[in-house]
């Protein structure tokens, strides 16, 4: 007697481990740039060159790519930009890792900072933190029929597992020009930009997948002329397009995770050749896990009723949706400046990212703290120091409304910034406000008993002959109609017309007329 099984497909995590990597340099300043007089920011990020697996082991060879804004020496002190690299190569223990799996490496900056040292020479020191993650595809085979089921009878149960379909990375490209409103003047140099995801989201169509959002763009430039003046320019540029991905369908449920890679910035000449124009290349990369949500009735028990028919079983484990959600929360706070600062005079822009501190399951729901760091670039009164950065933390603490959220579930929660906006209270402070947005999904892990065989033999006869010929059956506590007729080989239909039952209710107490060879 063969079974008819259906497969359920869940992604787990086979082995993770985290570490953290300090590095720390002293960068000399190249020739073509000017001394520092005055240190104002910084930014870096993570670029990863190389990720191989090995027996328990992961191989990572990456670099920091930073970059400083300073002020310069020179005449005016103007501001200017360096650029630096520093390189790691790190062999991470990861119990159970071998050589043929595809490691997942998820990095965060935790921490730069830039030191003067002299004129010429900074100190550069990073902290960076890596999370790698090894997952395995596990399969659930469940019995859905029996290729002849008049042999038998079976019980059904519903499951809705949800399946994994599409694990894949995959990148997305943008390129966009923008260019300089009238009245501002043309592009010397560019100094210092910044580009940020504001919002992205994605629709699932057939075979592909539609990517909509924005960018936000802030630009600080020296313009042309004999006086060589520090302009500025913040704008939001809309990003979209289509992402073939065979095998994917409308209705399935997407857990995308999206962050902006590789990048390039150029000044371009417009029709008229002047520098007004600056074009944008840079590569979303994508992290995508798409699920579809069925219901599937399988086989819970059976019972043979003209022979001997036992079940097999086996643990069986499938992931089962809890909730997918979008929630929005703010966070808010003041950011003053360092005692001897020169007054504030004007903001020029303002940036931000999201860090995630806790994600844990709470008695109200999904509980999420992080913060808001952000940073301000401010002109000032003072012109020997004509530019200062703000920097600062807004801490929120959300919680996402889900039912049976506990240590047994799995969640993900994909964090956005949509709005960050920045005014000054007054020449030492300024007021923050951001609206971020929370992706999250919520998963139970679920165990369950299935039916994986059969084993089929003959009947019994002299258990069959000590049962009676005909009985009046009193319902026990516990009883139902199909552990009764397990135990005396009839089907439950014959029991309910027998009976005149409208259905497989029964309570204690209750008297059924049971006929021995009924199915037989």
């Amino acid at each position: 007697m063969d079974l008819i099984q259906k497969s359920i497909h869940m992604d787990q995590i086979k082995c993770q481990a985290g570490t953290q990597i300090t590095l720390e340099d002293d960068i000399n300043i190249t020739d073509a740039k000017p001394d520092v007089y005055q240190l104002v920011t910084e930014q870096g990020q993570i670029d990863l060159e190389e990720v191989r697996a090995m027996e328990d082991h992961v191989h990572v060879k990456g670099a920091l790519r930073f970059r400083v804004l300073y002020i310069s020496e020179e005449e005016g002190h103007r501001p200017a930009c360096m650029e630096g690299t520093l390189p790691f190569e790190e062999r991470v223990f990861l119990d159970g890792a071998e050589a043929s799996d595809s490691v997942t490496v998820r990095t965060a900056l935790e921490d730069l900072s830039v030191g003067m040292i002299n004129s010429r020479k900074l100190s550069v020191q990073a902290l960076l933190n890596l999370e790698l993650s090894v997952e395995k595809l596990v399969e659930t085979c469940a019995a859905v029929g029996l290729e002849d089921e008049g042999l038998a009878e079976v019980r059904r149960k519903t499951l809705q597992p949800l399946s994994l379909i599409i694990d894949k990375k995959d990148i997305f490209r943008v390129r966009r020009e923008v260019e300089l409103p009238a009245g501002m003047p043309n592009i010397f140099s560019l100094l210092w930009q910044s580009c940020r995801l504001k919002e992205v989201s994605f629709k699932i169509q057939d075979e592909k997948m539609l990517l909509q959002g924005e960018l936000s763009l802030f630009f600080l430039y020296e313009g042309e002329g004999e006086e060589r003046q520090t302009f500025w320019y913040e704008t939001t540029v809309a990003i979209g397009g289509t992402v073939e991905c065979q095998g994917m369908r409308e209705g399935m449920l997407e857990d995308i995770r999206c962050r902006i890679g590789h990048r390039e910035i150029e000044v371009k000449a417009d029709e008229d050749g002047e520098e007004r124009r600056i074009a944008l290349e840079l590569v979303l990369e994508l992290d995508m896990k798409l699920y579809e949500e069925t219901r599937i009735e399988v086989i819970s028990d059976l019972y043979g009723v003209t022979r001997q028919i036992e079940a097999v079983r086996q643990t069986g484990l499938y992931r089962r949706l809890i909730i997918r959600n979008t929630g929005k929360t703010r966070a808010g706070g003041h950011v003053r400046a360092a005692n001897g600062v020169p007054r504030l005079q004007q903001l020029c822009g303002s940036f931000g990212w999201i860090e995630l501190d806790k994600t844990e399951p709470s008695a109200e729901g999904l509980k999420i703290t992080g913060a808001v760091h952000v940073q301000l670039l401010c002109t000032t009164e003072d012109p020997e120091l004509p530019f200062y950065c703000l920097k600062g933390a807004l801490h929120f603490s959300y919680t996402m409304e889900t039912a049976d959220a506990d240590g047994d579930c799995l969640y993900r929660v994909e964090p956005q910034l949509e709005q960050l906006d920045a005014s000054l209270v007054d020449g030492e402070e300024a007021e923050v406000k951001a609206v971020l947005s929370l992706r999250g999904l919520v998963c139970r892990i679920c165990r369950e008993e299935m039916v994986s065989g059969v084993q089929v033999g003959e009947l019994d006869p002299e258990r069959l002959a000590a049962l009676p010929g005909i009985v009046v059956y009193i319902v026990q506590d516990g009883d139902s109609l199909w552990s009764i007729g397990k135990k005396y080989y009839v089907p439950v239909e014959c029991m309910k017309e027998m009976n005149d039952l409208p259905g497989e209710e029964v309570k204690s107490g209750d008297k059924l007329l049971i006929v021995k060879g009924t199915g037989i």
